[in-house]
């Protein structure tokens, strides 16, 4: 006769298995012994830190929130300045490649600027006047003129 078809990991798998089943058994015994919870018990609470508890919130604690004061997406500029024309200096500039940045005197952001938004020749460290312009990744001065 032959050798039996057994092999070491054949063997392996078929205790893992066996072990499994009876793992799995052992749950659903487990679940039978033990009541299961009510509704009640099984609730948990988040808590104004954000941690869960057991114990309902404080309705002294509760604040209310109209659904008319929510802002979905961004919120509206209130205090951006009317005046369209905004001052600054000259932060990088490449001749070769006709672009650079400049940096706004009052909220220190810098925008991008194009060669073709230019107004005369600029350079580096030279204070200009500007308009602002949506691109396609930003803000970007346009109307660029040298003070």
């Amino acid at each position: 006769m032959g050798k039996s078809q057994e092999t070491f990991s054949k063997k392996e798998k078929e205790k893992k298995r066996l072990k499994k089943r009876k793992d799995k058994l052992a749950k659903r015994e487990e679940r039978k012994a033990n009541p299961k919870k009510t509704f009640e018990e099984s609730i948990a609470y988040i808590d104004e830190n954000g941690n869960f508890t057991d114990t309902p919130p404080d309705k002294s604690k509760r604040t209310v929130i109209k659904a008319e004061d929510i802002e979905i997406g961004v919120p509206t500029r209130e205090n951006e300045n009317d005046d369209p024309i905004k001052s600054g200096k000259v932060e990088f500039y490449n001749d070769e490649k006709g672009y650079g940045f400049i940096k706004e005197d009052v909220t220190n952001d810098k925008y991008f600027v194009h060669v073709s938004s230019l107004n005369g020749d600029i350079g580096e460290n030279d204070k200009v006047s500007f308009e602002l312009e949506r691109g396609p990744k930003g803000l970007n001065a346009v109307m660029v003129n040298k003070i």
